[in-house]
């Protein structure tokens, strides 16, 4: 399975995407800013191609292996983030919910400084995890690629 993520929103604070599955608008999504140099917490990951994985160890696998219990298996959790560690897709609103990760939702509100803000994204999370998790007890390896603009492939 493949994912393609798509940022179209730079701000001050935040970046707007979209999650495309099987060439298919999936969810929206939100990160910390871009930075040329990395501010533990407050920057989101570069570009790439990177493999996810699960995570059944953590704070954050126990809050969601108590919030859904009969369909948590582990965090979606990229793999080989350069000066990264634990990057999760996960729950969240807006980038004061993320440490770097990204945060899925069906719908975004883009800000005035460019940037913006997730809602409804419990159902998103849920819907996209399934997928991944279907994928994976398949057989599939999972990927994501990560491309600053619409239409750019790197």
């Amino acid at each position: 399975m493949e994912i393609k993520h798509y940022r179209f929103a730079d701000g001050s604070n935040s970046t707007l995407g979209i999650f495309q599955v099987d060439n298919k608008f999936q969810c929206f999504t939100c990160e910390d800013e871009g930075r040329n140099a990395k501010v533990a917490g407050e920057t989101r990951i570069p570009s790439g191609r990177y493999q996810i994985k699960l995570r059944t160890a953590g704070k954050l696998n126990e809050k969601y292996r108590a919030r859904f219990p009969q369909s948590h298996k582990g965090m979606l959790w990229l793999q080989n983030v350069k000066d990264f560690e634990y990057i999760y897709i996960h729950i969240g609103n807006d980038e004061s919910q993320t440490d770097g990760c990204i945060l899925v939702a069906n719908a975004a509100t883009k800000g005035k400084d460019g940037g913006g803000t997730v809602s409804m994204s419990e159902p998103a999370y849920l819907d996209l995890y399934a997928k991944i998790i279907q994928a994976m007890d398949s057989g599939e390896e999972v990927f994501i690629s990560v491309n600053n603009k619409v239409g750019e492939a790197k």
